[in-house]
Order: structure tokens, then C-alpha cells, then sequence
């Protein structure tokens, strides 16, 4: 299990990088304005989860499944209130890592 650390991408623009997936899952810090962003560049769909450790009034929240087709890159935004556990941090599972990258961004 990896730490992904936030990018901050500033009003000028910025590069942003995407980090190979985790066979265990990896953790980040969720927020207002942040995103994952994750890449599947292999020839079959992966699906991707992110784990939402609270509830909502009173409510248990379902964990956010996301299935990304074949060759895509998708963008998920990930606030705090929905994926942050007690500690402040998410955590994503991946159905399978092969040809998949991630990264977290938010704008400054």
C-alpha cells in the first residue's frame, strides 16, 4: 500500500504525475477540490474503489465503485466528508494493478 501525495496544480498550470497502482491499495488525503485521477492502459476495464468510512446523517455511505473502461483516464473528485477516516486519510482498492496509474491533484 502506497501514500499518494496531493499535487497542487496552480492557476499557471503544472505537470502532474500519475504513480503505478498498488496490488494492496493505496491511501491519500481526501479534501474540497481534490481528485484522483487513474489511468487503465490495459485492454480490459478495472475497477476501482474507494472506501467511505463514515455515514451521513446517521446513514451508512456504500463505498464509491468506479469502473474504468479499457484505455481510459478518469477524474474523481474525492471530498473529505464523504472518504476521509478518522485519521483524515482515504483508501483505494484496485480490481487489478496491471497497466493501471493514479495520482491526486487539487487545484491551489
Amino acid at each position: 500500500m502506497a501514500v499518494l501525495s496531493t499535487q497542487v496544480l496552480v492557476p499557471a498550470g503544472a505537470a502532474g504525475t500519475l504513480a503505478a497502482a498498488a496490488g494492496g491499495g493505496d491511501t491519500f488525503t481526501p479534501g474540497d477540490g481534490v481528485w484522483l485521477e487513474v489511468n487503465n492502459g490495459d485492454a480490459s476495464a478495472k475497477t476501482v474503489t474507494i472506501a467511505t468510512p463514515g455515514t451521513m446523517e446517521g446513514l451508512a455511505v456504500a463505498d464509491r465503485v468506479c469502473v474504468i473502461p479499457a484505455g481510459e483516464r478518469w477524474k474523481i473528485p474525492v471530498p473529505a466528508r464523504l472518504y476521509a477516516a478518522g485519521d483524515g486519510t482515504g483508501s483505494i482498492t484496485y480490481s487489478a494493478v496491471t497497466s493501471v496509474t493514479v495520482g491526486v491533484f487539487k487545484y491551489a
